[in-house]
């Protein structure tokens, strides 16, 4: 296979692998926890605790970099915001008040905006040392 022929590739790969990252992290920080936790004064939190958020995103991290370090940040920012919108709206669509579509929202946004600013920042940090992006 010549280099010419695997050129066309790398864009859906870069969208397919921070995608598909996204929704095996998803279902392995926060698919599993599905009940809220009752604190002993009766209030409720959860179902996710924040170090569960937390290693969801630091696990994203080597996907959308690989992705942004060689000119996918498109592919990076759209495959780990659509991966993370279709698992939460898979994980959250049972909810039958129909608020769930806003925390959808939010997850798009969120995803969006955040992997935009670590997209610029791995280009931003590429260019100044002379590396590819």
């Amino acid at each position: 296979m010549t280099q010419g022929h695997r050129k066309p590739l790398f864009p859906l790969l870069s969208f397919l692998v921070p995608a598909v990252a996204a929704l095996a992290m998803w279902a392995a920080w926060l698919g599993w926890d599905q009940h809220r936790d009752v604190r002993p004064d009766g209030t409720e939190s959860g179902p996710y605790a924040a170090w569960q958020v937390i290693g969801l995103l630091l696990t994203l991290l080597p996907a959308v970099y690989w992705a942004a370090s060689r000119h996918g940040a498109a592919g990076a920012v759209l495959g780990t915001t659509a991966g993370l919108t279709g698992a939460a709206y898979y994980d959250w669509s049972d909810d039958s008040s129909g608020l769930y579509v806003i925390g959808v929202r939010l997850v798009m946004l969120g995803s969006l905006a955040a992997t935009a600013v670590v997209c610029a920042l791995v280009g931003a940090a590429g260019r100044g040392r002379g590396g590819r992006p």
